[in-house]
C-alpha cells in the first residue's frame, strides 16, 4: 500500500451530517416525524455535537473519548518520515507545497472522535442548535477561546474563515462550502448559518470542521499566498522551528486555552511532533534504524517480511505491532486518464487491467500480505456482490437503457490469473478486446483506431512502485503497448496531476463510512472539469451523478448502503481503474519509547494523538535522539 494522502495536504472531508442532535429528535426523524418534537425551545434543538443517522455516543457530560488515557504524562517527542518537499506552510490553497502537519495549529467548530466515524462533538462551540427545517444552525462559541498570541477567538473570525474558504479556499474546499449559503455574527460568541435548500446531508459537519483563522491577522497577511511565515493558530500546537523541504516540528503550547475539553483531554501529549522529508524509503528507513525519528509506519510487505534484522530490533528496542483499522479499505490502484484518447473505450481498459497479474505480484513481490481489491467500498456492507437486490433495481432501472448489462447482474471483478506472471488466456483475452475496439497490430506495435501508437506512461514521485509496475509493463508489451514508467520529482508530478497531464498514475483515496460529498469529488461530472479536483479520472457520466445525489440525500443508513451498492456497481463496469490491494491493518514499528492507553481507537492507529512519551523507557534504551 502506499501512503499517498496524508498531513500534508487537506484531504477532503469523508463522512457528513445529516442533523440527528439530541435523541428526541433522532428519533423524530427515524420515525418520520415531520415536525421538531414538543417541548423543544424555539430555535430548534441544542445538543453538544452533530451525528448521523444515529444517536451520539458521547453524552453530553462525558469527561474523554474511552480510547485515551485522561492522565497521559505531557513531553518528549513524536516524529515520523515524510517524501518529497515542502515550501509553504499554508495548507488552504493551490498555490505551493504545503509541509505535513500544518493542520494541527488550528481548532474548529467541531472535532470528532476516533471511533466513530460520523460525530462531532464541540470544540470551539460548546453547542450548536438547528431549526427545524434543517438550514440554520446557531453554534454557540467559548468565551475562553484563544489564538495564540492571547486575542480572542470570536465569531467575527468564525464568519472571517468560512467566507474566506468558500471564496478562495482550495478547489476542494470550496466544493465543500459551496451549499453555505451564509455565515453571520450574531454576537461575538454566536455564528449563525444558513444553507442551501439543496445542501447534501454532510455540510453541516463539513462546515463544523474547517479550521478558524484570525480575521485580524490575515488583515495583514494575504490568505492566498503561499508563504514560509508560520501563520497564527489557536490549536495545542503551533509551528516550531523547521527548514524548507528537510523538516518540520511542532510545539506543544503549553497554556492552550482547550487543553482540558473533553475532546481533548489525554490527547496532544508530545512536546514536539516532528515530521523529516526523505527523497526515498530506502534512505528513510535507515534513519529510522539509527533512531533519527521514533516511529515508522510500514508500507512494504517486502520490508515488513525481510528488513527488520538489524541490532535494535533483535535486542527488542525496536517493536513491531500490526494495529487493526476498521475503517473501509482505501481505494488504491492504477487510475486512467479518462480525457486520453487512447483510454476512450471501456473494452480498451478492461484490455489492460487484464494484463496486471496480481496473484504473481502478491506471492513474489508482498509475501502474500494482501487480498485484491474489488470494490470502491472495499471491506464494508457497501460493497456490492451477487446480484442486485430489489433496491438496488429500483435505483438502476430508470437507466438500464444508459448501462452496461452486467450492472443487473454480478458485479465487475478483476480476474483471477494463473500466478504465471503472464497467464496466456487473460493476455489472450485483452487481445480480443483491443481487437474488438478497432486496435490494430503493425509490426509488433499496438496501433489505434485512429492509426497511432498505443502509448501509456505511469506517472510516479517515487521508485516505491517499480518492482510492481515494470512487470505490468512487460505484459502490456507483449501486446505491442508501448508502456514505460515516468518518475519526476514532487513538485512536477503535483502540478502535472492537478492539470491532469498524465495517462495513468497510482493513487490511494480514502472513502468514508457514510460516503456523501467526497463521491461528487472523487466522481462527479462538475469536479472532473475543475482544475485541481480530485476526479482525477475525468469520469463524467449521468448515472453515476444521479446516484451521488440520491447518496448525498439518503435519509437512513440503509438507504445509504443501498444506493452505494448500485454505485459500486456502474463504477466498476466502468473499468475506470486498475485495482490494487489491501490489507486490514497498521504495520507499525516504533522504538520503545512510549506509553499508550490500553484502547486504540477504532479508525486511527492513535500515535500522536494518544500516545504518550515514556522517559524511563527511553533512558533504559539509551534512545539516539532522546
Amino acid at each position: 500500500m502506499i501512503a499517498r494522502f496524508l498531513l500534508s495536504r487537506r484531504a477532503a472531508l469523508g463522512g457528513g451530517v445529516a442533523l440527528v442532535l439530541a435523541p428526541a429528535w433522532a428519533r423524530a426523524q427515524t420515525e418520520g416525524a415531520s415536525a421538531v418534537p414538543a417541548g423543544v425551545p424555539e430555535g430548534g434543538v441544542e445538543s453538544h455535537g452533530l451525528s448521523i443517522f444515529g444517536d451520539l455516543a458521547e453524552k453530553p457530560d462525558f469527561k474523554a473519548f474511552g480510547y485515551v488515557n485522561p492522565a497521559a504524562p505531557k513531553g518528549g517527542l513524536v516524529g515520523q518520515e515524510m517524501y518529497g518537499t515542502f515550501n509553504s506552510l499554508n495548507a488552504y490553497v493551490m498555490r505551493g507545497d504545503p509541509a505535513t502537519g500544518v493542520t494541527l495549529i488550528f481548532d474548529s467548530l467541531m472535532t470528532g472522535s476516533l471511533d466513530e466515524r460520523d460525530a462531532l462533538y464541540g470544540l470551539v462551540a460548546k453547542s450548536v442548535s438547528v431549526s427545524p427545517d434543517r438550514r440554520t444552525y446557531r453554534f454557540r462559541l467559548r468565551k475562553e477561546a484563544r489564538f495564540h498570541d492571547g486575542s480572542p477567538l470570536t465569531a467575527k473570525d468564525v464568519v472571517f474563515s468560512l467566507n474566506t474558504l468558500k471564496a478562495k479556499g482550495h478547489p476542494t474546499i470550496r466544493v465543500e462550502l459551496r451549499d453555505m449559503e451564509s455565515v453571520v455574527a450574531e454576537a461575538d460568541d454566536i455564528v449563525v448559518v444558513t444553507l442551501a435548500a439543496t445542501r447534501s446531508r454532510e455540510t453541516p459537519l463539513m462546515i463544523a470542521r474547517q479550521p478558524i483563522f484570525s480575521a485580524a491577522y490575515y488583515a495583514n497577511h494575504p490568505f492566498e499566498e503561499s508563504t514560509l511565515d508560520p501563520p497564527l493558530g489557536s490549536s495545542a500546537y503551533k509551528i516550531g522551528r523547521f527548514e524548507q523541504g528537510r523538516y518540520i516540528m511542532f510545539e506543544r503550547v503549553k497554556d492552550y486555552w482547550g487543553k482540558d475539553l473533553p475532546v481533548n483531554v489525554g490527547q496532544a501529549n508530545f512536546d514536539v511532533v516532528r515530521f523529516d522529508y526523505f527523497a526515498d524509503r530506502p534512505v528513510a528507513f535507515e534513519a529510522f534504524k539509527s533512531g533519527a525519528f521514533p516511529v515508522h509506519e510500514e508500507f512494504t510487505a517486502a520490508n515488513w517480511a525481510t528488513a527488520y534484522d538489524f541490532p535494535a530490533f533483535r535486542d527488542g528496542r525496536v517493536k513491531r505491532e500490526e494495529i487493526p483499522d476498521e475503517n473501509i479499505s482505501g481505494i488504491q490502484g492504477w487510475f486512467f486518464n479518462l480525457r486520453r484518447p487512447q483510454f476512450k473505450d471501456p473494452r480498451v481498459r478492461e484490455a489492460i487491467g487484464a494484463c496486471f497479474d496480481f496473484v504473481w505480484t502478491n506471492r513474489n513481490l508482498m509475501y502474500g500480505s494482501y487480498t485484491r481489491t474489488q470494490s470502491f467500498f472495499e471491506n464494508s456492507d457497501m460493497k456490492a456482490k451477487g446480484p442486485p437486490d430489489q433496491q438496488e433495481i429500483a435505483l438502476l432501472e430508470p437507466f438500464r437503457d444508459k448501462l452496461p448489462p452486467e450492472v443487473f447482474g454480478e458485479p465487475f471483478v478483476p480476474p483471477t490469473s494463473d500466478g504465471s506472471g503472464q497467464d496466456r488466456a487473460l493476455l489472450k483475452h485483452a487481445n480480443d478486446l483491443l481487437g474488438q475496439a478497432g486496435c490494430k497490430r503493425v509490426d509488433g506495435s499496438l496501433m489505434l483506431p485512429d492509426g497511432k501508437p498505443f502509448e501509456i506512461e505511469f506517472l510516479d514521485f517515487s521508485n516505491t512502485m517499480e518492482r510492481h509496475t515494470q512487470p505490468y509493463v512487460k505484459n502490456l508489451g507483449l501486446l505491442g503497448i508501448n508502456a514505460r514508467l515516468r518518475v519526476v520529482d514532487p513538485a512536477q508530478y503535483r502540478q502535472r496531476l492537478e492539470n491532469f497531464d498524465f495517462d495513468m498514475m497510482v493513487q490511494r483515496l480514502v472513502m468514508s463510512f457514510s460516503p456523501g460529498e467526497e463521491l461528487r469529488a472523487l466522481f462527479g461530472s462538475d469536479a472532473a472539469k475543475m482544475i485541481g479536483s480530485r476526479n482525477m479520472t475525468g469520469i463524467a457520466n449521468p448515472v453515476v451523478d444521479a446516484l451521488i445525489s440520491k447518496a448525498l440525500l439518503a435519509s437512513s443508513r440503509d438507504e445509504l448502503v443501498h444506493v452505494c451498492r448500485a454505485l459500486d456497481r456502474v463504477l466498476r463496469a466502468q473499468r475506470i481503474w486498475v485495482p490494487h490491494w489491501y490489507k486490514a491493518n497498521h504495520w507499525i514499528a516504533h522504538w520503545d519509547v512510549f506509553g499508550r492507553p490500553h484502547k486504540s481507537p477504532r479508525y486511527d492507529p492513535g500515535i500522536i494523538s494518544t500516545w504518550w512519551w515514556d522517559a524511563e523507557k527511553a533512558k533504559q534504551i539509551n534512545y539516539p535522539a532522546g
